[in-house]
């Protein structure tokens, strides 16, 4: 019997090879095209602190680093990824211990529930690598695609000036 040359290829005919640097080491798997890059580190890895939230880009529970830049897990295909260097929260702490914007977070009660904690640590993070010293004004912006169900942000944001001060 000869194949269906019009049914649509399956999930596994459409993976690829797909090598990255996650968390600071090499990485190579083979990913199917559609994998968003939130399932492929939850479902395929464990790395469960990247959080789904409203899978639809609105929430920022599911940012990431790529490349240093904080982007939405939840509206990247996993396979997008193959070349640059992805970065999860779980790649902050060195040798277990927290990284400063970690420990502010943790210091200053900028968590609550600690659901959305994970996105606004990595979207600060990415602001505080291209500015280490920001304003008010700026941090707002950045954290500005982060959903916060718990707070009114004052910790969060001093939190984040905290963690700036403490790398001057």
């Amino acid at each position: 019997m000869q194949p269906d040359r019009h049914a649509p290829p399956s999930s596994l005919s459409r993976a690829r090879t797909r090598a990255f640097r996650l968390n600071g080491r090499a990485h190579a798997a083979l990913v199917a095209d559609h994998v968003l890059l939130l399932d492929y580190l939850r479902e395929g890895l464990g790395l469960t602190g990247t959080k789904r939230g409203c899978d639809g880009g609105e929430c920022g529970a599911c940012t990431v680093l790529i490349d240093g830049r904080p982007r939405l897990a939840c509206l990247t295909r996993a396979g997008e990824c193959a070349g640059h260097q992805v970065e999860t929260i779980e790649g902050l702490a060195d040798g277990g211990r927290m990284s400063p914007l970690q420990r502010a977070f943790h210091e200053r009660l900028g968590t609550q529930c600690g659901y959305c904690t994970p996105g606004m640590i990595m979207a600060a993070e990415g602001l505080l690598r291209r500015n280490p010293d920001p304003d008010e004004a700026a941090i707002r912006a950045a954290l500005a695609g982060n959903i916060c169900r718990c707070t009114g942000y004052v910790k969060i944001i001093e939190a984040v000036q905290s963690a700036a001060g403490s790398a001057r």
